[in-house]
């Protein structure tokens, strides 16, 4: 049979797609192995300082409540919460530079 020939489902069903680990960053945190596959939140997340940077991966990766994160962090809830929504307003400043960079 040619490709040609073959439905969407058929050629989907054949597809592999390689992925190498040179595509992806490690985050070492509180014993947790955190992958990061994208480039640009990789250099923003390594730009955050290592509280904030745990507090993001703990949160958004592993679908840590804050709570839970200030009892495995030993800080208080209200602190993770402070270090949780000023990460997000540096990685989104972050990005958006790079992104303006990106398209000049």
């Amino acid at each position: 049979m040619n490709f040609s020939e073959m439905t969407e489902k058929e050629l989907d069903s054949i597809f592999v797609m390689d992925e190498y680990d040179l595509d992806t960053s490690h985050f070492q945190v509180l014993g947790y192995d955190i992958e990061v596959k994208d480039t640009l939140l990789v250099e923003a997340l390594q730009a955050l300082t290592e509280k904030k940077r745990n507090v993001v991966l703990l949160s958004y990766f592993l679908e840590m409540t804050d709570a839970e994160i200030a009892r495995e962090m030993k800080l208080v809830h209200s602190t993770i919460r402070e270090h949780r929504i000023r990460s997000l307003e540096l990685l989104k400043k972050f990005m958006e530079g790079n992104m303006d960079g990106a398209e000049e």
